[in-house]
């Protein structure tokens, strides 16, 4: 019954954890704001993909678009050459 109890409460903090925004560095689509142009071609939930170089590797991000056109940063990776021979 103990066990029970825990796993019941165990699950309940897991659903109530919120995965944090990911804010934009420089080299991000919306690093600064938003972009002045509108995507009014493509479909609301839409992906977008955007990746560049920063001081450690590449950074790759993903973006989804919002109703208002407006661009959301959901993802970002960011993939180190340090250790890179080519």
């Amino acid at each position: 019954m103990k066990s029970l109890f825990f796993l019941s409460a165990a699950l309940l903090m897991l659903a109530s954890c919120t995965t944090p925004d990911v804010e934009p560095i420089p080299g991000s689509i919306t690093y600064g704001g938003q972009p002045r142009t509108k995507l009014t071609k493509s479909p609301v939930g839409s992906v977008v993909h955007n990746s560049f170089r920063t001081l450690t590797g590449v950074a790759y991000e993903t973006y989804t678009i919002q109703p208002d056109r407006s661009l959301k940063l959901i993802r970002r990776e960011i993939r180190s050459d340090i250790f890179d021979e080519n």
